[in-house]
């Protein structure tokens, strides 16, 4: 394996809390709860620049900030999971799934375009999200890792 650098990132302030649950099958899912998620975020590279830089960490900081700031105080409901029905309404988001029903104020809710609001699903839409924003040049791959409690977590990593 050839040699790399690697900046990993887990700052105190990478963080968002969140209500949710998440859906197991046709009939089954957890309760509405909530959990103070953590995030950390890797980028690799095989070189650094003529400053001894692998990438200007500023924007990516504030990428990753940005971010938890927008899921951060929000019930995130999965707008692509197909045993869940999903309608905006004037002023709120109705949820239903099997008997359950659910009506969010809109303003607090978050339709995300992943399939379930698992740990693999945050950690999938957050590297999406960063990598879109990424000044990839001397970069090769990004990891982004999402923290439910400690001790459990999902690391997604790709090449860019």
């Amino acid at each position: 394996m050839p040699a790399s650098y690697k900046i990993r990132l887990a700052k105190e302030d990478f963080k968002f809390s969140v209500a949710h649950f998440t859906i197991f099958g046709e009939a089954c899912a957890e309760r509405l709860h909530g959990h103070n998620y953590r995030m950390i975020v890797e980028v690799a590279g095989p070189a650094i620049n003529e400053l001894g830089l692998l990438i200007d960490l500023g924007p990516l900081k504030r990428s990753i900030r940005s971010l938890c700031a927008t899921l951060d105080s929000k019930t995130l409901v999965p707008e692509k999971c197909p045993l869940l029905e999903v309608a905006r309404r004037e002023g709120s988001v109705d949820v239903r799934f099997e008997d359950r029903s659910y009506s969010f104020p809109d303003g607090d809710t978050l339709l995300l375009p992943i399939l379930n609001t698992t740990l693999e699903e945050l950690a999938l839409y957050s590297w999406q999200k960063l990598a879109s924003e990424l000044d990839r040049s001397l970069l090769v791959e990004l990891s982004v890792e999402v923290a439910e409690t400690p001790g459990q977590s999902c690391q997604y990593s790709s090449p860019l």
